[in-house]
């Protein structure tokens, strides 16, 4: 294996990693407010990061997450834990330059696509188009990967 391939399946798995340490932290999150008034945390975070509280967008999380159910907040915590195990252990599999996490990436990636299509479908930002690309380009490069090590070892 060529050093500058070693390197991108390592840039990929910290890409992987640092997705599940937001997963995580999301998740950790989403069970702490089961114990707050969402309502109450937004406002703090609101004054103590001096944001505006009549920016639009702002405005449209916190009629969202206000209107959150306790069960819905439980699954959104629950799901996020399980996309981290998921990326977790797709990026120590290819920091570790796993040939099973090359396959594990490229499955869990390329499943993933069609939401993120849906997503962009709904309602398109530059940012669901950027993450769109990459994971697109992360399958490419592991098919490419994958295809070019059995064509070397017929």
């Amino acid at each position: 294996m060529k050093s500058s391939d070693g390197q991108l399946l390592r840039l990929i798995a910290a890409f992987k990693i640092l997705k599940a340490g937001l997963l995580i932290a999301f998740g950790v999150g989403a069970f702490t407010f089961l114990q707050k008034d969402i309502a109450d945390v937004a406002a703090n975070w609101t004054e103590a990061l001096r944001l505006d509280p009549a920016n639009r967008f702002f405005d449209t999380a916190l009629g969202v997450a206000s209107n959150l159910r306790p069960e819905q907040i439980k699954k959104l915590g629950l799901w996020s834990f399980i996309y981290a195990g998921l990326f977790l252990t797709e990026g120590v599999g290819l920091w570790l330059l796993k040939r099973w996490a090359e396959w594990l990436t490229v499955i869990i990636t390329s499943s993933l696509l069609p939401i993120e299509i849906y997503e962009i479908h709904r309602h398109a930002t530059s940012v669901k188009w950027g993450v769109l690309a990459v994971n697109l380009a992360i399958v490419a490069y592991m098919i490419y990967r994958i295809r070019s090590r059995q064509s070397a070892s017929k």
